[in-house]
């Protein structure tokens, strides 16, 4: 049998500094992949968290402004049920032969 003949590489020392999952062509291609999507990509890992964290707030805000909403009908409805009640609390406005006092706290 003849001794197989090695080929002279002169880059071999450089070689043998790499760890051998990375001498793998496949193995160093998944991980270029992965630094690219998690890096360099436009929809990185950083971005992907900032609007993540854009939509928990926008939720946030969306809970808040619903109970306002729902306030602001309540509000509504009393106003039209008592509407006489609302003039005179908040405009002082009084029938004729009557006094309005107004106390502040």
């Amino acid at each position: 049998m003849a001794a197989k003949r090695k080929k002279n590489n002169p880059l071999q020392p450089l070689l043998e500094l790499v760890p051998v999952p990375f001498r793998n062509k496949f193995a160093l291609v998944a991980v270029l992949f992965f630094i690219w999507m998690a890096f360099i990509d436009k929809h990185n890992l950083l971005t992907q968290l900032s609007l993540q964290n854009t939509i928990e707030k926008m939720e946030g805000d969306r809970s808040f402004y619903s109970e306002k909403i729902q306030k602001a009908k309540e509000d509504r409805i009393d106003l039209i049920k008592n509407a006489e009640r609302f003039v005179r609390e908040r405009y002082f406005m009084s029938k004729p032969n009557e006094d309005v006092f107004v106390i502040e706290k």
